[in-house]
């Protein structure tokens, strides 16, 4: 379904296209061009104010596909489900051009730039003539066509994986050869760090102990004096506690031999004498061991000032820094066996090339088989369709590269650059397809291509305009006919001039320009029994005879 309003001489209008073989006809200047300029406009082609309707502020075409996700090629349908488009329901391509020629494009209401609907629109549908929404000119979809005509869709494939494999290959060496540039700076460093680290001897849990050591060789001089005070108290003077404890006890026993009931205290005091007594050697001991020495002062505040420059550089703690130490070590060996790393890494490559070179050798072997074998049938096809002396030829190339054992760049496609080249005229030099400037001439290499490509071609829609240009007779019988056999896999849309052509259509639609309230407008209406045999009998002859009439339900009857 294609919606056109404000679209030059084109008011408000719906084209509703069918399955198989739809054909346009109408008079010189009724319009036809124009449904084909507008259906582009969709497609994504360059816009311009110009096309607005005279007295209109905007044109706007919308292109209604009922089609599955099936049809699509798989970027397209990615790129549709990455941009939230749900063509469950089908697909619209719509674009809106402002009289100030500012263009806007959308895809089922979603609005998308025009690059985008032209790519989209590409993997869809193909016209054919003097527009530029041709697949076929592309090198790589002939490439693709010529390997889906051979067959070799299948060996491409195991290119495509070896090919993919050499690249990941080939990033991993780089990025190693660049890692090897800096190898010898981070080894020195690593090694530096490594070496700061061991020779300062670290133990977990040494800093705690060494903040508490300073701690109290810091107050060594009161600790003495606190010791020796409790010692004195606890042991050493006539008066210290175990001397009144011991005469606490006799008197306690004294008592308890005379009164039980003193038992418990006795027995409570009676094992207290051994605990003061080891308290009492403790404190002497420890009073004696309280010397204070400026000089390991210096050194345990030294050990903590090495050990806080230390985590300034590799952790908040003594276990970081002998973990960041362990990391360096293994971090060291890798480095250190990075040339033999390298040195495997290369050989697994020549291995890959030549297993590359092998697989990409035999793909373009049967690629020129197959080329053969398109050349010789475009040019029968050709013959038939009026262009008996044209010269047809693809040419494969190749590009020096590394990728290759025998020096050629290979993508992921092989090591082949394919291209289509054409010569119509006798004395012409071979050009290449999109060279060619006869719109009529290249609708029906067009026409060849695709009735010999059929299986290879998915592009689901062809429109075919300008093709029966200089054309007649039994060629345009022979037109007719592959247009028809192509419709069988495609939906197929033509204008035409040539009743030998429009008699094989499934559904014919007519052009007319016609003048209402003092405007030029375009109907475009289905034609069907009586009316489609007046056309195509106008088309024979002009008028509508009595014998055109004949000639036309005959040939309706014949290639219906």
């Amino acid at each position: 379904m294609l919606h056109i309003k404000n679209f030059s001489i084109i008011d408000d209008a719906n084209i509703e296209f069918g399955e198989g073989f739809n054909v346009l006809t109408g008079e010189t200047g009724a319009g036809k061009s124009i449904v084909i300029d507008a259906l582009c406009l969709a497609l994504g082609e360059r816009a311009a104010s110009e096309v607005i309707r005279s007295g209109e502020k905007e044109a706007v075409v919308a292109a209604f596909f009922d089609i599955s996700a099936e049809l699509l090629n798989p970027a397209t349908t990615q790129f549709l489900k990455d941009f939230g488009i749900n063509i469950a329901e089908g697909l619209i391509l719509k674009r809106i051009v402002s009289a100030q020629g500012k263009s806007r494009a959308f895809v089922n209401g979603s609005m998308v730039n025009v690059q985008t609907l032209s790519d989209i629109s590409k993997s869809i549908i193909d016209v054919h003539g003097q527009y530029e929404h041709q697949s076929l000119l592309s090198a790589e979809n002939q490439l693709d066509l010529l390997d889906a005509y051979g067959g070799l869709l299948y060996e491409r494939q195991e290119v495509k994986n070896v090919y993919e494999s050499l690249c990941s290959l080939k990033q991993q060496i780089a990025e190693l050869i660049q890692q090897e540039k800096e190898r010898a700076q981070r080894i020195d460093l690593l090694r530096f760090q490594i070496n700061e680290i061991e020779t300062a001897n670290l133990n977990p849990g040494e800093e705690e102990g060494l903040t508490e050591e300073i701690r109290i060789l810091g107050s060594a001089g009161r600790l003495a004096e606190l010791a020796n005070e409790a010692y004195e108290s606890l042991y050493a003077s006539d008066l210290s506690c175990i001397t009144k404890l011991s005469r606490i006890l006799d008197s306690l026993r004294e008592i308890s031999n005379i009164d039980s009931r003193a038992n418990d205290a006795f027995k409570s005091l009676k094992n207290a004498p051994p605990l003061l007594e080891e308290a009492g050697y403790f404190l002497r001991d420890y009073k004696d061991s309280l010397n204070y020495d400026p000089k390991r002062l210096e050194q345990v505040q030294e050990r903590l000032e090495l050990i806080k420059g230390l985590k300034r550089k590799y952790g908040n703690s003594v276990q970081e820094i002998l973990d960041h130490r362990d990391k360096s070590i293994i971090e060291l060996e890798g480095l250190q066996h990075s040339e033999e790393t390298l040195e495997g890494l290369r050989k697994e490559l020549e291995k890959l090339k030549d297993n590359l070179t092998d697989k990409a050798q035999r793909l373009s072997k049967k690629r020129k088989s197959a080329a053969k074998k398109i050349e010789s049938e475009v040019v029968s096809q050709l013959s038939e369709l009026s262009m008996p002396d044209t010269r047809f030829s693809i040419l494969s190339t190749q590009e020096k590269g590394d990728d290759t054992t025998d020096g050629f760049r290979a993508t992921h496609k092989g090591i082949d650059n394919i291209e289509f080249l054409i010569s119509p005229n006798i004395g012409e030099a071979l050009k290449p397809l999109s060279k060619i400037a006869s719109g009529g001439e290249l609708s029906r290499i067009m026409l060849a291509l695709k009735s010999i490509m059929v299986k290879g071609d998915n592009i689901p829609i062809l429109i075919f305009d300008e093709i029966d240009a200089g054309v007649g007779g039994k060629t345009a019988e022979t037109v007719g006919r592959k247009l028809k056999n192509l419709s069988t896999d495609h939906q197929v849309v033509c204008i035409t001039h040539l009743p030998q052509i429009a008699s094989y259509a499934d559904r014919h639609l007519k052009i007319e320009k016609k003048v209402k309230k003092d405007r030029t407008i375009v109907e475009i209406s289905k034609i069907e029994k009586d009316d489609r045999t007046a056309e195509i009998a106008r088309m024979l002859g002009g008028a509508a005879s009595g014998i055109s009439l004949k000639h036309a339900k005959e040939m309706l009857r014949k290639n219906r």
